[in-house]
């Protein structure tokens, strides 16, 4: 009967003491914020970005903060329900990221704790983080068992699906920005027009610049090994998602037939889904999102398992929290960069030498510019 007993633990049944700190109110906001180099990739567009902005408020005063990419503005209104839902069921909890985690994820079991789902819940883990770091008073990687330092980092802002002579163009801009790596998309038409596309961008960023590129899983797998084959002479340092995400076979048989190591983990649908790619042998790195990978309590976990596999781990989007994880990561390896949430940061990231510096703050770092917000405001 004990036993049963303590395997019931959740979040409700733990006694709060005065200086505990308590989750007082949670909100969420969407906003339409502007990008600066739109960006068109095999399977869509992206023309503008909507987030939605996350405050978690304490009894103490110390407000944690996160956001969430909705991938397409007709998400925004669900994303924000959820996060709503979910604030009714732990309001006046302990911030105590990991069994509010368990406690979420119990609620949602029947539904399942995927897409929409999970990035609210992410959204919620991120923001706590935030919170309880900022209590004691320490950025989140050192929280986390880490110290501030810099990463380094490559310009994933554009190189999308465009003309050539405006492929060479913003190459050069990019890397003029502070960076020695970007990351060029593919999934053209033809074959011939993506190696025409690479080597302009080479020939416009010179031999030393790390050259990364994407296909957004835009190929079936025979022509992902077939283009692939052909872009092994390309001196690519990876090919990332050539077919659909969830195909863990379809990219073994990819990954094996490919001499350019695979990138997956964008995609990874928390660190189940990514135990589950490690053990079909499907890519070469990994590069989970913070947001799918079910926050900062799940990135430690997916970090876990790329250590135990010696597979490098790199960031997908959200730099702003993904720099205080990579540095905590055992075989971390690139932060991508990107600048969408920049409009409505008080204090965006900085890049010196092709290098992220982490915020030396309590927390993440993250302050909302109020007055970007009402401006950008999604209703």
């Amino acid at each position: 009967m004990g036993k049963k007993k303590s395997a019931a633990l959740t979040t409700e049944a733990l006694t709060a003491h005065d200086d505990d700190l308590i989750i007082t109110a949670i909100t969420a906001r969407a906003v339409v914020v502007p990008i600066n180099l739109p960006l068109q990739t095999a399977v869509g567009a992206i023309e503008d970005v909507g987030l939605v902005l996350i405050d978690v408020a304490t009894n103490q005063g110390f407000t944690g903060r996160s956001y969430l990419f909705s991938v397409g503005n007709h998400n925004l209104k669900p994303l924000v329900a959820l996060v709503e839902a979910m604030a009714g069921m732990i309001s006046g909890d302990v911030v105590a990221p990991l069994l509010i985690e368990r406690k979420l994820r119990s609620r949602y079991a029947l539904l399942g704790v995927h897409n929409l789902v999970l990035f609210a819940i992410s959204g919620i883990d991120m923001a706590l983080w935030d919170a309880w770091s900022q209590s004691l008073g320490k950025p989140l990687v050192s929280v986390l068992g880490g110290r501030p330092g810099s990463l380094r980092a490559y310009n994933s802002r554009g190189l999308g699906i465009m003309p050539q002579q405006e492929l060479a163009s913003e190459a050069a801009m990019l890397v003029d920005e502070g960076f020695d790596a970007v990351k060029i998309r593919l999934g053209r038409a033809t074959l011939a027009e993506d190696l025409a596309a690479i080597r302009a961008v080479r020939k416009s960023i010179g031999a030393n610049v790390t050259l990364m590129s994407d296909f957004n899983q835009g190929l079936t797998v025979n022509e992902a090994i077939l283009r692939g084959r052909a872009l092994d002479d390309e001196g690519l340092y990876w090919i990332e998602e050539p077919t659909r995400a969830d195909d863990f076979a379809g990219n073994a048989k990819i990954s094996a037939a490919v001499d350019t190591p695979i990138s997956l983990g964008e995609n990874f649908m928390g660190p189940e889904q990514m135990a589950q790619a490690l053990d079909a042998d499907c890519c070469d790195f990994v590069m989970p999102d913070v947001q799918r990978i079910s926050g900062v309590s799940g990135w430690m976990r997916a970090a876990a398992l790329a250590e135990a596999a010696s597979l490098d781990m790199s960031s997908h989007l959200f730099p702003e929290y993904s720099c205080h994880l990579l540095a905590v990561t055992p075989t971390r390896h690139w932060l991508e960069y990107v600048d969408w949430a920049n409009p409505v940061l008080l204090e965006p990231l900085q890049v010196h030498d092709s290098k992220i510096s982490i915020p030396d703050v309590p927390g993440v770092g993250i302050q909302w510019d109020e007055n970007a917000v009402s401006r950008y405001l999604h209703t």
